[in-house]
């Protein structure tokens, strides 16, 4: 019989409560360094977007950050799909996070968007950087998905 956890709501709320102060940090220190975080166009939130997308994915899937995850998943963390532990704990709780591009996504939203704000050239860099290798990945994907069609349909009409 499995045994079954409760969920981590103790670590839940820490990790809420470091967010929560993260961006409170990140706000005041704007404010002191007179920082204006409303000069953020259209075109910077698209590009934050296509980042945080790379980013988040990166981190929750792939083998390079598989170091990252290893201490908070069930066996050896390798190319994503990991299952966290189920500890009932902050390691479960941070297992969650980590797994989850959608979830982590948002704290890597949260720290692009300050790092654009608190360094901006820094910020403009890293997150141009990202946003570019994910559209890479957005293209390496419809060139793979048309070459295997046009491989099928070669292969039908038997040129």
């Amino acid at each position: 019989m499995a045994t079954i956890h409760r969920p981590p709501y103790e670590a839940y709320a820490a990790i809420l409560g470091a967010f929560t102060a993260g961006l409170g940090v990140a706000g005041a220190l704007s404010r002191l360094l007179d920082r204006d975080p409303q000069c953020q166009t259209p075109l910077d939130l698209a590009v934050l977007s296509a980042a945080v997308f790379k980013a988040s994915r990166t981190l929750s899937r792939d083998e390079v950050t598989s170091f990252l995850r290893d201490p908070f998943v069930k066996g050896k963390a390798h190319e994503g799909g990991e299952e966290p532990v189920e500890t009932g704990d902050l390691r479960q709780a941070i297992g969650e996070l980590v797994t989850c591009n959608r979830c982590i996504g948002t704290w890597v939203a949260a720290g692009l968007a300050t790092t654009q704000i608190l360094a901006p050239r820094f910020g403009r860099l890293l997150t141009w950087s990202l946003a570019t290798a994910g559209a890479n990945d957005f293209l390496q994907a419809g060139f793979a998905a048309l070459a295997r069609k046009a491989n099928e349909l070669e292969a039908r009409v038997g040129v």
